[in-house]
């Protein structure tokens, strides 16, 4: 279930990567919603099967990544939230900045990261 779940997250880590370097290209149209859709149901889906991966047993207190499990799905909650509140700045904006979309990144990447430690060290 872990490997699905980090699996899950590096698409939907990739899939943010399209969608951010489709929104800096200058003078072209803004991506779509539904990639942005796509985006978030397969982070929801990374962050699903994390939660249910993380109710099995232990897994890496010898090598001290114990914690990495919890700490990476806190950190990819807070950037679900963060994914979740950047359509409702774009509606009130009617433009979304680099702003948002740099804060959600930098959440999603860090717990992407210490995913990976929880799931390849551990």
């Amino acid at each position: 279930m872990l490997s699905l779940s980090f699996a899950l997250v590096l698409i939907a880590a990739a899939l943010g990567a399209v969608l951010v370097w489709l929104h800096l290209r200058p003078g072209a149209p803004r991506p779509g919603w539904r990639l942005g859709a796509l985006h978030g149901v397969l982070g929801t889906a990374a962050l699903a099967t994390l939660a249910l991966a993380l109710r099995g047993p232990p897994r890496g207190e010898a090598l001290g990544v114990g914690p990495f499990g919890g700490i990476a799905a806190v950190l990819l909650t807070l950037a679900l939230a963060m994914g979740l509140v950047l359509p409702l700045i774009r509606r009130r904006r009617g433009r979304l900045t680099s702003g948002p979309i740099g804060i959600h990144a930098m959440i999603a990447i860090s717990g992407v990261a210490i995913l990976a430690a929880y799931t390849l060290v551990g």
